[in-house]
């Protein structure tokens, strides 16, 4: 800095309020000042910046997301770090691969590098690990699903009535043998997910047929082996209801190598890029990942401006988009 003000002509003190963006600086001298740190190769160290401030702010926050690789996460990160964009502040990103050991170890790293705070897509099932720093002033939200063992914000979707519409478009179809590929029974929305697909069957008098439930179907690959095994089968399902996006296109792709993606449903919860280009087109329950992902960062900055009313878990609804897979007809009643 010393090296910016001697080659600028100016103060030290000059140099520093134009490098933390003091508007008041003459824009001549701020001119000065860029143009010397600019031929000098000058960055200013953010860290020591921050801990000169009084609030000990540095302008970033932490976001921890399942797999930055899957859709949902990818278009998350996108709607948060617009929303940090306006405020000014960076995101910093990390993908836990939905190990519960890799969330604490990426969450420390996080803090260690003093982000002002957390958005955390959970993987682990005891968040208690945080409570010293949500005791030290941590802002944290969690997004998707709900912390455990923690007092915190938190943004999520309903995902059993979300489950029980998707069921219920494939009952009033005709469909009574209805497989469920789901993930992670431990999973918070997958267990969820799972409760609404029983649920719709159960209203309507349909028997849960154990047969054709389908748990810890987690990527594509698992999921085509078992809906090729599903439908190949003794006694195979009319309609699949698959509770995750990388489910339902495995389960797509499974149709159409067995050419009965014009005679099997299928609603998937949760969109995914290119589900209306197929045809049929994927019906899908859809997730407003934007509104998720706005709120979760809404929320954080405003605990961030001093916001100390109680944690609040907040649902955002689903809704129904209907391309075709899922109101393919069922078979004529009496009929196999």
């Amino acid at each position: 800095m010393r090296d910016v003000a001697a080659l600028a002509g100016v103060s030290l003190k000059t140099v520093s309020r134009v490098v933390n963006g003091v508007s008041s600086v003459d824009p001549g001298l701020t001119a000065r000042v860029q143009d010397a740190a600019g031929k000098l190769g000058y960055r200013p160290n953010l860290t020591a910046s921050s801990l000169r401030r009084s609030d000990r702010r540095t302008s970033t926050i932490g976001m921890l997301v399942g797999d930055v690789a899957n859709p949902f996460s990818a278009a998350l990160m996108r709607t948060v770090e617009d929303v940090a964009r306006e405020r000014k502040t960076v995101v910093l990103i990390g993908s836990l691969d939905d190990d519960p050991a890799r969330e604490p170890e990426l969450a420390s790293a996080l803090i260690d590098r003093r982000v002002d705070g957390l958005v955390i897509m959970p993987s682990s099932h005891d968040h208690s690990y945080l409570s010293t720093e949500r005791s030290a002033g941590t802002c944290l939200v969690f997004v998707d699903r709900p912390p455990t063992h923690l007092d915190a914000d938190a943004v999520v979707v309903d995902n059993h009535n979300g489950a029980v519409t998707g069921v219920q478009q494939l009952l009033d179809h005709g469909h009574r043998r209805i497989a469920y590929l789901g993930d992670r029974a431990s999973v918070a929305t997958a267990s969820a997910r799972f409760d609404g697909y029983t649920c719709a069957l159960e209203l309507a008098r349909v028997p849960v047929e154990e047969h054709l439930l389908r748990q810890d179907v987690t990527d594509v690959d698992t999921a085509i082996a078992v809906t090729t095994a599903l439908l190949t089968g003794p006694n195979p399902p009319t309609a699949l209801f698959t509770s995750q996006n990388l489910v339902t296109i495995g389960a797509s792709r499974a149709l159409r190598t067995l050419g009965l993606e014009s005679s099997v449903a299928m609603v998937g919860f949760d969109d995914f890029p290119l589900a209306d280009m197929l045809r049929p087109g994927i019906t899908v329950v859809a997730q407003d990942v934007e509104a998720i992902g706005r709120l979760a960062a809404t929320v954080l900055f405003r605990r961030l401006d001093g916001d100390t009313a109680p944690s609040h878990t907040y649902v955002v609804p689903t809704r129904l988009i209907q391309r075709g897979s899922g109101e393919i007809a069922g078979p004529a009643p009496g009929q196999s």
